[in-house]
């Protein structure tokens, strides 16, 4: 007998250290996925400047992990249940590894990096060609030939970038669903939102490091190394600066294949956290071994798929829940992956700097809202009524504060012969762009190439060449042009590589954004652990890692791969000045109206948002009156049985018999 309970005790202690294994690789795993997403989204710009590629196409790479998750993530939801769960998604770390990997691959295919310049910094041109050449002939000018075009179109290897992003969305399609249903099913009921609350944390994590990664890379010239940087005449703030976005998905790839290591040594199943003696330990064993036969014999792998399905879409609760969660991901999938461009163009700054700030202002704050949540439902054992209650009301005050974002305005970059002219004056922005005056006109400028310089006055221009600047002085980006006859200054009339910063009053407003932004992440990050236990509470056990999974797939297809398509769309359409390839087409766009980006990028997620309400409020009716899965009890029997629970702390396995599971459930309920 001695014996026996001895061997029960070590069973005990080693499936508990089983569970909190499984959720540190879980939550490693969480954190890479969400490193190599969150460096994917941070590295778009830099994407669609090394291709030439307009942001409607960028935003379709940038959903191409979404169409990869739509090949496997139904059947994974399901069917992973009935298989090796860690070994599966152990086998999903590896194979985003590899899409990572191949990511990276253009830029080794690829001859290096040219950006548009009328300034050479090699050839046989005289020092001072692309000046204002008063009588003289315009040299810079495009090459019609087809045949530089084709040439030009090496950057369809961006196709590369787009199916990686598809390989890397297969590989992750099993972590979310298997791993979320895997904690569900093997801890505690009242332990299981602080688990996924630590998981979550770990989901913010990741994207921390990964932006503070592409924060590095897109300082980093693209070419670094293989070229001399001094030369260059740009800097990291210029829009036609590309950072070494190849490098970050090198490591992306590492951190993946190494995360995937502990899930090839875990077990099919485990015994779940607070059993209240030995007998259930054992009464557990041999009905497992019972249910594991009678699957063998009835061959019953498939035969639940469709009534599950069949009850997920009848439950009311749980398709307004998706429904909520495809509107609202519209929103939050367009503001992420267009942020750091909105920084860059809304505030001038860098893309490094962007992304870092991102990374310092957001995150933190989300990851504490995460931790605080899972506790707060923990310590106060809250019912799914409640959660749905605290879930919707924060969410509506950090949706009404939102709107004091509107407020942090900066005025569009002054660019003479687009958005103001030559004398400083603004224009209406839809009369079209006007790059020549008095002062260029017998210049012989090229008009369609983006070299900006900035004048003493404060005013950009397109190029040296446009501001009348007749001599240059100095190389690299410390050329200094002078005798400008389009600037009208007191001084000697000189001008600068690249755009006139934005001034102070500009920043202090990029500081009240971040404010603004870094409350709100906290307060919606607050709702989003609440919010989610009513995802997994409104669906019965057995229903639950479909569940998942569907709610997963809804995303997807309808917020997913369509959001940052229609989004980069709308950003395409405030487009001031496209960049141009050498055989004359557009590139990628140089610069945007800032005023009409803001209302894209801040005015139509709130209204997606104020849509989503509707079917918020539908839930919290139904809720009233609503018998959920596992509330048989009242509150305070709740809280004695799982005090007692909590003392014993042992495990035993999820697959109970009805009798079994609803005993259980009366014990462990939230």
């Amino acid at each position: 007998m001695e014996e026996t309970e001895k061997t029960i005790e070590t069973h005990r202690i080693r499936c508990q250290s089983q569970v909190k294994m499984f959720l540190l690789a879980l939550t490693c795993a969480f954190v890479s996925k969400t490193l190599s997403g969150s460096y994917m989204n941070s590295m778009l710009t830099q994407i669609e400047r090394q291709f030439n590629i307009p942001t409607s196409l960028v935003g379709l790479i940038n959903g191409s992990f979404e169409i990869g998750n739509l090949f496997l993530i139904l059947f994974v939801s399901y069917f992973g249940t009935k298989f090796h769960r860690p070994l599966v998604i152990g086998i999903g770390c590896v194979v985003m590894g590899l899409g990572c990997f191949l990511q990276s691959l253009p830029h080794f295919l690829m001859d290096r990096y040219e950006y548009e310049s009328t300034v050479s910094v090699s050839g046989n041109l005289s020092s001072n060609s692309f000046l204002c050449m008063k009588n003289g002939t315009e040299i810079f000018r495009p090459t019609e030939a087809p045949s530089e075009c084709g040439k030009e179109m090496k950057t369809l290897m961006w196709v590369y970038v787009l199916v990686g992003n598809i390989i890397r969305g297969i590989g992750e399609t099993p972590i979310v669903p298997l791993g979320i249903s895997y904690i569900e099913d093997y801890a505690k009921s009242e332990n299981s939102p602080l688990y996924i609350g630590i998981i979550q944390t770990g989901a913010i994590i990741g994207p921390l490091i990964g932006l503070l990664l592409g924060s590095f890379c897109a300082n980093v010239y693209v070419d670094t190394g293989s070229v001399n940087t001094d030369n260059l005449t740009i800097t990291p703030t210029d829009t036609r600066w590309v950072g070494a976005w190849w490098f970050g998905f090198l490591i992306c790839a590492g951190v993946n294949v190494l995360t995937s290591i502990p899930f090839f040594f875990l077990p099919k199943t485990l015994p779940k956290e607070g059993l209240k003696d030995n007998d259930d330990v054992i009464k557990n064993r041999k009905e497992e071994t019972h249910r594991s036969e009678v699957q063998k014999e009835k061959g019953r792998i498939t035969k639940d798929f469709f009534p599950f399905m069949k009850s997920l879409l009848c439950n009311p609760i749980y398709m307004l829940f998706i429904l909520i969660s495809v509107i609202q991901f519209n929103a939050f999938v367009n503001m992420f992956s267009f942020m750091p461009k909105y920084l860059e163009q809304q505030f001038g700054k860098s893309p490094a700097d962007a992304i870092f700030l991102i990374g310092i202002y957001n995150l933190p704050p989300v990851c504490i809202g995460y931790i605080v949540g899972g506790l707060f439902m923990k310590k106060f054992k809250l019912t799914v009524k409640q959660a749905a209650h605290i879930g919707c009301w924060l969410s509506v005050i950090e949706y009404l504060l939102h709107f004091l974002t509107f407020l942090t305005t900066c005025e569009n970059s002054l660019v003479a012969g687009i958005t103001t002219s030559y004398e400083g004056m603004q224009h209406s922005l839809q009369v079209g762009n006007t790059v020549f005056a008095d002062c260029n006109m017998n210049c012989n400028c090229p008009a369609k190439i983006w070299d900006p310089v900035c004048g003493d006055n404060g005013l950009s221009y397109l190029s040296a060449c446009l501001a009348g600047c007749e001599t240059s002085t100095g190389a690299g980006i410390k050329m200094v042009f002078q005798n400008c006859s389009c600037i009208q200054t007191s001084g000697n009339s000189s001008a600068v590589l690249g755009l006139c910063e934005k001034g102070h009053d500009c920043s202090m407003m990029l500081q009240y954004f971040l404010i603004l932004s870094t409350i709100g992440s906290f307060i919606y990050s607050l709702a989003a652990i609440p919010g989610y236990m009513v995802l997994l509470r409104c669906v019965t056990s057995e229903e639950k890692s479909l569940g998942v999974g569907l709610h997963t797939f809804s995303t997807r297809v309808f917020a997913g791969i369509p959001a940052p398509i229609y989004f980069g769309a709308l950003v395409d359409s405030t487009c001031l000045r496209w960049g141009t390839l050498k055989c004359g087409e557009p590139g990628a766009c140089r610069i945007y109206n800032s005023i009409n980006f803001r209302y894209i990028y801040l005015g139509l997620p709130a209204a997606q948002r104020a849509v989503s309400y509707i079917p918020a409020l539908g839930i919290l009716f139904l809720l009233r009156n609503r018998h959920l899965p596992g509330e048989n009890d009242s509150p305070g029997t709740v809280l004695t049985e799982t005090k007692t629970m909590g003392k014993e702390n042992e495990c035993k396995d999820m697959h109970q018999n009805s009798k079994v599971l609803n005993d259980d459930e009366l014990k462990t309920k939230l």
